[in-house]
């Protein structure tokens, strides 16, 4: 874990840092080194003896690092308790609080120890209250309060969770142009009412844009702004702002308008299309010359695909003459909306809108002089700083600089026209100017080399090539590609034709080959179990549809329709699915009455079993079904229906009831399921026989039928 120290500041006779600003990166740490370095009378040198008269004012500095964690738990103005830090600037420090009038969660801006005695830097920071007190916008963080407590200066503002832009960035970029402006969108939005305020934001950058878990977007800090009707102009030779995103005019010294808004959000717009920024170098003062010669360059020499009508916004935004920018934030909000719609329908290219985007009257950048930087002002100039909650204030000092040659042009041209000597201090103001852009040419341009073209290499061949022209090479971690092969290079960083310096080590990103992944099979799995398979192998579901199932209950998947299972697919690939409605029910046809085979057919075409048990009827036709259970409704295939089918009338043998009596032969008749009709002749006495019977015995007869006999 680095930590690199922020802007000197004397107070009486100790020298000490304000503040320790976190370095994240590797890449960030060897730019910090470079940047501790100190420019002396327009050179870059090192510290130590031989130090040049002219910059005896610049301090020698100590570290001394401060906590602020004896105000947690501090009650300001007995209102606000603080808890703990969520951010730390160079003016500030910013706490997470409770506003115990009004019960609710706020954000705490604290001046740090020191600084209340400063009336710029105090000015400075109330004036960050004023400015945003003015502002009433959803997409502008609130400020409630400001006031002082003891040796507390403080701001009390809108508590906003959540990330910045910049986390945004690293995690995302580069981004679709759809993405990318849905971000910008609102940014205007909220620099339009600043700008109808007479208000400039001035240190427009990702780590000032917060975004909320809900994704509503917030421009936070207006710590810098400053009224458009008032001066404009820099002081004491310092830059206030973030370098990467700073406007040519500004670093020329010319003031600033809303049209310096206007190119910090052009470089904010490249950077989220490209995942870098406009301009990188090694220093401050060479990446602000680089905003002052050097065109942004087309997002879509970096990124393929992108319309010509984005490529034109970014260069009208980013034009480094700002009588060639959009004049404002809601002007270009205007254009940045052309270019949604554009998008929204599919508009490859554009010629007409990308015409109408692009800056007026082009210039010929061969024929531009080369403008000289303020060296001294530059000097101390911060970079980009970590944000957590509440975006960190970019501070420059205030200090007496040296005086440039192009300043002595400008300061003694008056005077030319009424000095005796006026043609004398021309002459040695020009030789002077020529020194330092000679000086500025060689720190900024003259040391640089281009970066070597590796991409399409293998990795053994880019490391070669790289270290054959002088570079040393890191990898970042491998990528998948759609194009590059496995274990050839993606891409680098510097990109081949950048300007680096000689001893640069390049990272460079190897491919992982095409990205895919095995369709699994989800059969039998819920819809929610399948989501999150899917997902842990970077797929998606699709399209579902329903069809019954016998086996797989309701609500689960029966199979993927659109690829077999095992498929390599690319990553977002959507898996079309059918899901299970459960068994089908099917209706029961009843067959009371028909013959049984067509009835068995019928039951087992279906998918019924059937269960035939037969009966004698008397009624029924023999072979014709009798009853059936269940008769009606619904079942499911595989259950048994039982049908009762007649075996027709049930037929019995009549007895043999000869030489019985009476009473036997009634017995035997019922007992065979017959009745019996006896005649007896009146003659015959109580020993009375049967005689005759009808019909004979031995016949068959239905069961039931009487049997007639005559007694005597």
């Amino acid at each position: 874990m680095l930590w690199r120290p922020s802007v000197p500041r004397r107070s009486g006779s100790s020298r000490r840092w304000l503040e320790p600003r976190r370095v994240d990166t590797a890449d960030e740490a060897r730019r910090s080194a470079a940047n501790r370095r100190e420019f002396r009378g327009g050179s870059l040198h090192s510290k130590g003896p031989g130090r040049p008269a002219h910059d005896a004012c610049r301090e020698e500095v100590s570290v001394t690092v401060t906590g602020d964690q004896a105000l947690v738990g501090h009650t300001l103005d007995g209102r606000y308790v603080i808890h703990e830090r969520i951010a730390r600037g160079g003016m500030a420090s910013v706490f997470r609080a409770t506003d115990l009038r009004l019960d609710r969660i706020v954000a705490v801006k604290i001046m740090h120890a020191g600084l209340g005695d400063a009336d710029d830097f105090r000015q400075r920071f109330v004036s960050e209250a004023k400015a945003a007190a003015k502002l009433n916008h959803r997409s502008v963080v609130a400020v409630f309060d400001q006031g002082t407590d003891g040796d507390f200066t403080y701001l009390v503002m809108e508590y906003v969770p959540g990330r910045t832009l910049r986390d945004v960035l690293r995690d995302e970029a580069p981004m679709s142009p759809q993405q990318a402006l849905a971000y910008l969108d609102p940014i205007l939005q909220a620099l339009s009412e600043a700008h109808a305020a007479k208000l400039i934001h001035r240190d427009v950058k990702p780590e000032n844009v917060l975004i909320t878990p809900t994704g509503e977007v917030k421009v936070a800090d207006f710590g810098l702004a400053r009224a458009v009707s008032t001066s404009t102009t820099h002081s004491g030779g310092a830059l206030i702002g973030t370098v990467s995103y700073l406007a040519p005019e500004v670093v020329l010294h010319r003031g600033s308008d809303p049209r310096a808004d206007v190119y910090a959000c052009g470089a904010m717009l490249f950077e989220m299309l490209t995942g870098r920024k406009p301009h990188v170098a090694d220093t401050p003062i060479q990446v602000a010359y680089m905003h002052v010669n050097v065109d942004v360059p087309a997002p879509s020499t970096l990124v393929g695909g992108l319309p010509d009508y984005v490529d034109a916004l970014v260069a009208r935004a980013t034009s480094r003459d700002p009588e060639r920018r959009s004049p404002d934030a809601r002007a270009l909000l205007h254009q940045v909306r052309q270019v949604r719609r554009a998008l929204a329908d599919g508009a490859e290219d554009d010629p007409e809108l990308a015409a109408d985007l692009l800056p007026t009257s082009p210039r010929d950048s061969e024929d531009e002089p080369t403008q000289a930087v303020d060296l001294a002002a530059l000097g101390s100039a911060a970079d980009t700083a970590h944000t957590t909650a509440i975006a960190e204030p970019t501070v420059a000092w205030s200090q007496p600089a040296p005086v440039q040659p192009d300043e002595v042009v400008e300061k003694e041209a008056p005077r030319r026209e009424k000095s005796r000597r006026g043609l004398f201090l021309l002459i040695a103001a020009l030789i002077a100017l020529v020194l330092t852009a000679l000086g500025g040419w060689y720190v900024a341009v003259g040391r640089y080399v281009d970066a070597p073209e590796l991409t399409g290499l293998s990795r053994d061949d880019a490391v070669k090539t790289a270290q054959a022209d002088g570079f040393e090479v890191e990898f970042a971690p491998a990528a998948f590609s759609e194009d590059v092969p496995a274990d050839h290079v993606i891409s680098t960083d510097p990109a081949a034709g950048e300007q680096i310096l000689p001893d640069t080590t390049i990272t460079v990103t190897l491919s992982k080959g095409k990205e895919r992944y095995e369709v699994p099979d989800l059969a039998g799995k819920t819809v929610d179990e399948a989501q999150t398979i899917v997902g842990s192998l970077n797929l998606k579901l699709g399209d579902t549809t329903e069809e019954f199932h016998e086996e797989i209950p309701q609500g689960s998947i029966i199979r993927v329709t659109n690829y077999d299972v095992g498929a390599q697919v690319k990553r977002d690939t959507a898996l079309d699915i059918v899901v299970s409605k459960g068994r089908e029910p099917i209706a029961i046809t009843d067959y009371v009455g028909t013959p049984i085979d067509e009835a068995r057919n019928g039951l087992q075409g279906v998918g019924f079993l059937v269960n035939v048990q037969e009966e004698f009827s008397d009624d029924v036709e023999e072979g014709r079904v009798i009853s059936q259970q269940p008769q009606g409704g619904t079942a499911f295939r595989g259950d048994t229906v039982t049908l009762v089918v007649s075996k027709g009338p049930e037929m019995v043998k009549v007895p043999d009831l000869g030489g019985k009596s009476e009473a036997d032969a009634k017995k035997a008749v019922e007992e065979a399921g017959l009745k019996l009709n006896a005649t007896r002749n009146p003659l015959a006495g109580d020993g009375a026989k049967v005689r005759f019977q009808s019909p004979s015995a031995g016949t068959e007869r239905r069961k039931g039928e009487t049997v007639t006999v005559f007694l005597s």
